[in-house]
C-alpha cells in the first residue's frame, strides 16, 4: 500500500518543493492594495459535491484571519461549458484579489488546443496563485457492465462485444478524463462513444443507475460508491496505485502506460492582480494546506494537498500545455468535432 506521503512525493518529483517562504515576500504595499480583503469569492466551474468544489470549499474555509483575507472565502459554482463560464467570469473580474478561480489545469491548458476561438488565454489573462490539490483519474463501470468485467482488458473486450453499449462519460468534453477514454479507444482499436456531462456528479449518478456503461473522472468522485459496491473502479491513472484504493491497479500496471496522468487543481487570479496580493493569497493557501482537518477532508475525495509557489505553478502550466498539444493532435478532437 502506498501511503499518502509517498504518493505525494511521487507527484511532486517533477515540481519544485513548496516554497512558502518565497510567497512571503515583503508585503509593503498591503495598505495600497486593500489587504487584507474583507471578502474573497472563489469561482468554481463545476457542481457542488465534486472534487473541484471540495477543493474550493475546504481551502476557502481556511483562508480567514490571514494577511490575504479577514473571512472565509465564499464559493460560487458557476457551472456550464465545461468550466469555461467560471473561467471567463474571473478573467473579467476586477484584478484586486477579491475573485479567484479554482480549476483543474485541463480547462486552461488543454482547451486552447481544441477550441479555435477560445475566449481566454491562460498565460495572458490569468495570474497563477498556487496549486491546491492533485489527483488521479479513474475508470469505473456500473451495473450495465457484468460483474465478470474486473479490469481494463475485460472492459475493452466487453466494449468490442457490445458496440451499442460501448460508451463512457466524462465531466466535460475536452477534459483530461475525456482524453483518457479517447486514448484507450485509439490504442486498443475498439470504438467507444464519449458522452460529456456537466461535471462528475451527474455522470456518476447515471453510471450507478445503469444509463451509461462507464465513466472516466477524478477517482475520488467514485470512492464512496465504489466502497458501497454501487460501481467498480477498474483502474487509476497515477504513476503508482492510489493510496485511497490500493487494491485497484493503475492503468500502467495493466499495460496502458499512455493513460498515466496526474492532474492538479489550482487557484488563479485575473491578470494584472498586484504581485503583493498574489503573494499574500499564495501564503494563505499554502498555510491552509497544512491543516489536518483540511487534509483529511480532501482525502475523502481522493485528493492530496499540493501547494508551492506561484512560480512553480507558472512553470508547470507551460509544461502541461506543451505535453498535451501532441496528444490532442493525435486524438484529432476539436470543439467542432
Amino acid at each position: 500500500m502506498i501511503d499518502t506521503h509517498t504518493s505525494r512525493r511521487l507527484v511532486l518529483q517533477t515540481l519544485s518543493l513548496p516554497t512558502v517562504c518565497a510567497a512571503l515576500s515583503p508585503l509593503s504595499g498591503l495598505a495600497q492594495s486593500g489587504l487584507p480583503i474583507d471578502q474573497v469569492k472563489i469561482m468554481c466551474g463545476f457542481p457542488a459535491g465534486g472534487t473541484a468544489d471540495t477543493t474550493s470549499r475546504r481551502v476557502g474555509d481556511k483562508l480567514s484571519g490571514s494577511s490575504y483575507t479577514r473571512n472565509s472565502a465564499v464559493v460560487e459554482n458557476k457551472t456550464g461549458a465545461g468550466g469555461r463560464i467560471a473561467i471567463e467570469a474571473v478573467k473579467n473580474a476586477i484584478p484586486d484579489g477579491s475573485t479567484l478561480l479554482l480549476s483543474a489545469y485541463s480547462m486552461l491548458l488543454i482547451y486552447p488546443h481544441i477550441y479555435k476561438s477560445l475566449s481566454y488565454d491562460p498565460f495572458k489573462d490569468f495570474a497563477p496563485v498556487a496549486m491546491a490539490s492533485v489527483l488521479s483519474h479513474g475508470l469505473a463501470v456500473g451495473p450495465m457492465v457484468p460483474a465478470s468485467v474486473k479490469n481494463v482488458k475485460d472492459f475493452v473486450a466487453w466494449c468490442k462485444a457490445n458496440p451499442d453499449r460501448a460508451n463512457y462519460a466524462s465531466p466535460a468534453a475536452g477534459s483530461t478524463p475525456h482524453f483518457l477514454g479517447a486514448l484507450l479507444s485509439l490504442n486498443t482499436g475498439v470504438a467507444m462513444t464519449h458522452v460529456a456531462y456537466r461535471g462528475s456528479v451527474p455522470g456518476v449518478t447515471d453510471v450507478i443507475g445503469g444509463q451509461i456503461a462507464a465513466m472516466f473522472t477524478p477517482h475520488g468522485d467514485f470512492l464512496a460508491n465504489h466502497r458501497a459496491g454501487k460501481l467498480r473502479i477498474l483502474a487509476t491513472s497515477g504513476k503508482a496505485r492510489s493510496p485511497f484504493v490500493p487494491e485497484v491497479p493503475s492503468f500502467a500496471e495493466q499495460g496502458y502506460a499512455d493513460l498515466t496522468v496526474e492532474e492538479w487543481f489550482g487557484f488563479f487570479a485575473p491578470a494584472k492582480t498586484p504581485t503583493n496580493v498574489i503573494a499574500a493569497a499564495n501564503a494563505a493557501i499554502n498555510n491552509s494546506l497544512k491543516d489536518k482537518t483540511l487534509i483529511e477532508s480532501l482525502a475523502l475525495q481522493g485528493l492530496l494537498p499540493l501547494g508551492g509557489s506561484s512560480d512553480d505553478m507558472a512553470k508547470d502550466m507551460r509544461r502541461m500545455y506543451d505535453y498535451w498539444g501532441p496528444i490532442v493532435k493525435r486524438i484529432g478532437f476539436t470543439a467542432e468535432s
